[in-house]
Order: structure tokens, then C-alpha cells, then sequence
């Protein structure tokens, strides 16, 4: 894979784009996003690894889609085993290692399940058992912050209002030092402090149980 690095952008020959950040208190930033455009629909997209925490049921099925309402050109990534194991989190993740700070944000369309519709976003990802992740749910209206250690989920923070299903909304992330918060439809609906992971890692996609579910325009920023 070739890589061009220049200041404040890092374009890499595959299935993304990216750009330049306007800088603040003369930092700069780099952005990172990933749109599956580039991709073959049918196959799994180039970029990404793909876990399964504790291996509760079937791990998942990560494809790209061709899809005409897509938020960018007309290819998404979806989530496309409905496994219906309660605990079952299947995960695809950026290759890219990230620092610490780090903001990372997707649009996500919950297309079916009985037992959930999840979207979920994880970041200061160590490995498939440790790491951050926050998560919409349109049969529960409400937008959950958990971190997964040692393969044990634990919420520590949760906001509750309407989560609109089969339509595109954006869920986001932010973590500064212990500081977390995380963004629905551009509007921050938590904030909280937790230092179970302090570390850079990787980020990536979530879903639970028999989620369906399409992802597009995922966008990283390292702050």
C-alpha cells in the first residue's frame, strides 16, 4: 500500500479520502475518512481488520454495499449477519494506529433487527477485547458510552431520546486526556471522565447481535 504523508494530510490509495484541518492553538490536525467508494461492492474493504469480542456467536459479516441513498457516491459498508446472540459484538477496524485524542465520527442507517438496531463507533481500540465504544439504538431511543475490558462491557454514561430508524444519522466521539464525549445528529448528548484507557489505538465500527447495519463516511481526526 503506498502512503503519501504531507503536513496535515494523509491520502492513502484506498477506499478513503482525506484532508487538511484548519488548526487550532497551532496544532495541526490530520482527518481521515473513509467512504468504501473505491471498494468492490460484494467484498470487505481494504484498510481494515475485522474482531469479534469473547467469540459470542457468528462473527461479522462486513461487505460493502452499493446503495443509492449513501451520504457520499452511492457504496457503503454494512454489517449483514442477523446472528441474534445477545452478546455478540462484531467489529471492523482501522489498521491505522491513532494517539490518544482523537475525534471520530460515522453516518449510519439501522436497516433491521429483532433484538437490537445498533450503530456503534470504537475508539482506543487495544485489541477485541479492549476498548471504548459508544452506540445508538433505535429500538431503545437512547445512545449508550461503554468501555470493554478484559471482554466485559460497562456503561458508565447514557442519554435517552429518539433514535430514528431507517434513515441516516451521524453518531461521534471525542476523547481528550480522560475526557469523553460523544455527539448525535451534531449535538453532544454526554460528556463524562474515565481512564480505564489512557493509550492511542485504533477506532472502528460496532454493531450488537442481529444488527444490520450500513456505515458510511467513517471520519477520524487525530487531535
Amino acid at each position: 500500500m503506498n502512503a503519501i504523508a504531507m503536513t496535515g494530510l494523509v491520502v492513502l490509495g484506498f477506499a478513503l479520502t482525506a484532508m487538511a484541518a484548519e488548526p487550532k492553538d497551532g496544532e495541526s490536525k490530520t482527518v481521515t475518512r473513509y467512504t468504501f467508494d473505491e471498494d468492490s461492492p460484494g467484498k470487505r474493504p481494504r484498510g481494515f481488520a475485522f474482531a469479534h469480542t469473547r467469540q459470542h456467536g457468528k462473527p461479522g459479516k462486513w461487505l460493502v454495499q452499493a446503495h443509492k441513498d449513501a451520504p457520499s457516491a452511492g457504496q457503503v459498508l454494512g454489517q449483514l449477519d442477523d446472528d441474534d446472540t445477545n452478546a455478540r459484538y462484531p467489529m471492523a477496524v482501522t489498521t491505522a494506529a491513532l494517539p490518544a485524542d482523537v475525534k471520530v465520527s460515522v453516518k449510519c442507517r439501522a436497516v433491521s433487527g429483532k433484538v437490537d438496531q445498533a450503530c456503534g463507533l470504537v475508539f482506543r481500540y487495544q485489541d477485541e477485547n479492549n476498548y471504548y465504544v459508544t452506540r445508538s439504538n433505535v429500538l431503545e431511543d437512547n445512545v449508550r458510552l461503554y468501555h470493554v475490558k478484559n471482554g466485559k462491557r460497562r456503561q458508565f454514561a447514557t442519554w435517552d431520546g429518539k433514535v430514528p430508524g431507517e434513515v441516516w444519522n451521524e453518531l461521534a466521539a471525542e476523547a481528550k486526556g480522560d475526557t469523553l464525549r460523544v455527539y448525535f445528529n451534531g449535538k453532544k448528548v454526554i460528556e463524562a471522565k474515565d481512564r480505564t484507557f489512557a493509550d492511542g489505538g485504533k477506532a472502528g465500527l460496532w454493531t450488537k447481535a442481529d444488527s444490520i447495519t450500513y456505515f458510511d463516511d467513517l471520519t477520524v481526526t487525530a487531535l
